[in-house]
């Protein structure tokens, strides 16, 4: 049997959509429901099959699955308007879509809640706050989660005091997703808040908060991050980390040298496996480049004598990477690290017969900022045996830094 993970890589919408209406198992109806709000294929087949889950599964968690995978193909609209019979507008003014939307955010039907949220949402109007906040009280938990999830989207800091008392909520999908709106509004009492989660008792809310933090682009949560680098729980050092590397991203480019400067000072102030095991880990299976790029350039800077070959080990890996930026700060990285650790993994990328020519190119490079009298000599060899014009030429650059050839 074809499993999930196989239909999604293959985008296989046929079988995708008969097991959102035919499987047995709730938990195999939802996972396709969710896969299907983000794969290529015929829109109308797709949310024809999400608007029938929404609206007739047995199970609320696939109805709610099928409304959020319509949101993510900008098509819950359609499920409005199978549900209260009006078709509801997805071009115009946002505040007259808004306010349109507004009326169905008190239906009976809790699904047709719920679909209204993510709805104003996604148009993104202040003039959704006010409604929105008052179906934070919702009977239904998962009409609570999206209205909380709605309001991060529409940014409006008057919903934060709000959005504060479901922090106590008692069903973790509403703190999650109230702790992350909370993060994307920003300012002072949008951190208060994310502040006093730190130390709950739940692990699951220290790191929603730890996820939560990385929407802010400031320095402002450092202290607090660097804090959880010490949490028992590893998923909370993780999402610590992986905060860290988005407040990178999500700085103003004038701020951007200041952030990334106090954020090595604070780093290094100890030697955090964790941190450098995140990293590595962003490395290696990340796919977003902001993170991988962010990764690269802060594991150079914050690697301890105890974590150095891991650190080297990730970062030769990247030499070759198709996103050009991420293998410069890869191989910059190196350089930083240096020693013997960073030569020795250099010289066996030269050696490599099946690294390519842009690796093999910078570390030649490399060679030259962090490279010993070995170093020296394997350049001095390579000019003379490698075709390669370009990995020749980075070996002339690096032999000059290290004295020239004998």
């Amino acid at each position: 049997m074809t499993s999930l993970f196989e239909l999604e890589k293959s985008a296989d919408v046929d079988k995708l959509t008969s097991l959102v209406s035919n499987s047995n198992s709730e938990a195999v109806r939802r996972r396709a429901a969710e896969i299907l709000g983000d794969v290529d294929g015929p829109d109308q087949i797709i949310e024809d099959a999400l608007v029938k889950a929404a609206q007739n599964d047995p199970d609320e968690g696939v109805r709610a699955a099928a409304i959020d995978a319509l949101d993510q193909r900008h098509a819950v609209e359609k499920l409005i308007d199978a549900l209260s019979d009006e078709e509801v507008a997805t071009e115009g003014a946002e505040w007259a879509r808004a306010e349109a939307l507004v009326g169905s955010l008190t239906a009976e039907l809790p699904e047709l809640r719920m679909a209204s949220a993510n709805a104003l949402g996604r148009v993104g109007n202040r003039a959704g706050t006010k409604p929105l906040v008052e179906r934070l009280g919702d009977p239904d938990p998962r009409v609570r989660a999206r209205a909380a999830r709605a309001l991060g989207r529409i940014g409006d800091p008057r919903a934060v005091s709000a959005l504060r008392k479901c922090l106590r909520d008692e069903r973790v999908e509403v703190r999650r997703e109230a702790a992350d709106s909370l993060g994307r509004i920003g300012g002072g009492e949008a951190l208060d808040a994310l502040l006093g989660l730190l130390d709950d008792d739940s692990e699951t809310v220290r790191r929603i908060a730890a996820t939560s933090m990385g929407n802010f682009g400031s320095a402002k949560p450092l202290d607090a991050l660097v804090s959880l680098l010490t949490d028992e729980s590893e998923a909370v050092r993780r999402a610590a980390v992986f905060s860290l590397i988005e407040i990178l991203s999500n700085a103003p480019g004038q701020k951007s040298h200041q952030l990334r400067q106090t954020m090595v000072e604070k780093l290094s102030a100890n030697d955090h496996r964790s941190v450098v095991t995140s990293l590595v880990d962003i490395l290696e299976q990340g796919t977003q480049p902001h993170q991988r790029r962010n990764a690269a350039w802060l594991l150079g800077r914050v690697t301890g004598e105890e974590n150095r070959e891991a650190a080297v080990e990730a970062l030769v890996s990247v030499l070759d990477d198709d996103d050009g930026m991420a293998s410069q700060f890869a191989a910059t990285s190196i350089a930083n690290v240096g020693g013997e650790v960073a030569e020795d993994a250099l010289l066996d990328v030269l050696d490599d017969p099946e690294a390519g020519s842009d690796a093999r190119a910078k570390a030649a490079f490399t060679l030259g900022k962090v490279g010993g009298e070995r170093a020296r000599d394997r350049l001095d060899s390579l000019i003379d045996r490698t075709d390669d014009e370009e990995v020749r030429k980075r070996a002339f650059s690096a032999l000059s830094k290290l004295g020239g050839r004998g």
